[in-house]
């Protein structure tokens, strides 16, 4: 049964993680709605805090189509969330780059639920911490055997920031 035992008991440590996983789900449309954003616009903003990046890109990890991400880089330009700007290697190419008030309408609806995992986290100690990060990544495998790998960023490319964070050197040049 590929490790499921013949009877299933939810532990409480599964049942917070349902609780959770529950909760999450309801965390970006809730925060789209707030914003007056669409989903896949919040997403991209989110995308968009690691760094400038071309269209490309960005529908590669929004998962759609080009042209869904250009309406969705159109709408975001139209409120003035991000800007076009010419790609720094490669005058032909853009890269879509958050502007300052794109970064603030994401870090001010996300600020509390993200203080709030800080606070939680400063209350661990390193082996704590060591633990909850490998039952982290333990449920993050269990669920890409469901849904795949998350989309990979550009090789060289950094990881995305969460809102909050210190701009990447990349963001910086925008300013």
């Amino acid at each position: 049964m590929d490790g499921l035992r013949a009877t299933w008991e939810e532990s409480e440590s599964l049942r917070a993680l349902r609780q959770v996983t529950q909760a999450a789900v309801r965390v970006r449309p809730m925060v789209a709605k707030r914003a007056g954003l669409g989903h896949s616009e919040l997403v991209a903003l989110e995308h968009l805090m690691a760094g400038p990046m071309g269209p490309g890109e960005l529908a590669r990890r929004l998962e759609v189509t080009t042209a869904a991400s250009t309406g969705v880089v159109d709408r975001l330009e139209q409120r003035g969330h991000v800007t076009r700007v010419a790609h720094s290697g490669d005058r032909r190419r853009t890269d879509v780059v958050i502007t300052d008030s794109g970064r603030a309408e994401v870090q001010a609806l996300l600020r509390p639920m993200f203080a709030a995992l800080q606070d939680l986290d400063d209350s661990l100690d390193e082996t704590e911490r060591r633990v909850v990060a490998g039952y982290l990544r333990g449920v993050l495998s269990a669920f890409e055997s469901v849904s795949g790998p998350l989309p990979a960023a550009e090789p060289g490319a950094e990881p995305a920031a969460e809102p909050g964070a210190a701009p990447a050197a990349a963001d910086q040049r925008q300013a």
